[in-house]
């Protein structure tokens, strides 16, 4: 019996040194980051910059990984369907993790069950963007202008904060224009420059190039205070009171990933955001950075699953 306990004991100890030795082994490969948009996008522009900060610490490549497509529910997809290892992780976000149940009637994943949710990186709100060369350059006369051609503004949409902002402000504005899906946000862009479409609604680090390029130029903001950046930029909340639409973009993996893996991430992203280098140029694009506790993102995802089925609602959007 003694020899039997021993050997028990014996057993738990290796396999409890091998689990920590394992644990601070990794990564001892490299790292990959599914991003559910196309370059450019906000979530593209946070994973590239993490992607340094976590290459430098970790010592190991960081290949990003953008899987565009579906309103991020490809990429989603893809996250939910990786090897459960701490190999993949991928952005998550108020589209992929807070609004896809709204989007789709059969979503092949759940955004909560099927996920292990790392951290949350930061908050932020949109901004109406218009062409340059547009007949109208303010909110005012967007205003007046649509309502003098019903039909004539159409808004393009890659991303569900896009498509619940022009949604929001045909509704609850009651402004006759139209939304246009697209795939990816250079598309978007592209087209509103061109002048295939007239009005588009980004996120501010998307925003922020395209307007210091001057193509593109801001005329309302969808949070419900006004972006430092662009002081002179209204709040749609001041033209039409409850107006009020914001982004969240995070850091999840697949569910099943190792609890001790998860940590070490965790903590990795926490000393990111606070580092100068990563911390300082995603707040001047206007994203208030939010590190939560270790586990408080999945309860923040389930608020915001709340907050995003009332947006739904009132936009009027029925899930397809």
């Amino acid at each position: 019996m003694r020899w039997t306990r021993a050997l028990a004991c014996g057993w738990m100890c290796l396999a409890l040194a091998a689990s920590v030795t394992w644990a601070q082994s990794y990564p001892s490969r490299p790292l990959r980051i599914i991003v559910p948009f196309g370059p450019g996008s906000g979530s593209d522009i946070i994973a590239r910059r993490l992607g340094v900060y976590l290459q430098e610490r970790f010592r190991q490549p960081v290949i990003i990984d953008n899987r565009a497509g579906a309103q991020g529910i490809i990429g989603a997809q893809a996250l939910q369907q990786a090897p459960a290892d701490g190999y993949t992780l991928g952005m998550s976000t108020n589209s992929t993790h807070a609004a896809a149940p709204m989007l789709v009637k059969k979503l092949p994943f759940d955004p909560l069950r099927d996920f292990e949710h790392i951290a949350l990186v930061g908050v932020g709100g949109g901004v109406a963007l218009v062409s340059s060369q547009s007949p109208f350059k303010t909110l005012e006369e967007l205003i007046t202008w649509s309502r003098a051609h019903p039909g004539r503004v159409l808004y393009g949409h890659a991303d569900t904060v896009a498509q619940v902002s022009g949604a929001l402000l045909k509704g609850k504005a009651g402004l006759p224009v139209e939304g246009v899906p697209y795939k990816a946000a250079a598309n978007v862009i592209t087209d509103l420059i061109g002048g295939q479409i007239q009005l588009a609604f980004f996120n501010y680090m998307t925003a922020a190039a395209q307007v210091a390029s001057g193509r593109l130029i801001p005329i309302a903001v969808t949070a419900a205070a006004r972006n430092p950046r662009w002081p002179g930029v209204p709040a749609l909340s001041e033209r039409f009171p409850g107006y009020e639409l914001n982004f969240f973009i995070g850091l999840s993996a697949p569910r099943g990933v190792p609890p001790d893996i998860v940590q070490t991430l965790h903590r990795a992203i926490g000393e990111a955001l606070a580092d100068a280098r990563i911390k300082v140029p995603l707040e001047d694009t206007g994203l208030t950075i939010r590190h939560l506790p270790r586990g408080a993102y999945a309860d923040f995802l389930r608020a915001q699953a709340d907050i995003w089925r009332a947006h739904f609602a009132t936009a009027g959007i029925e899930p397809q």
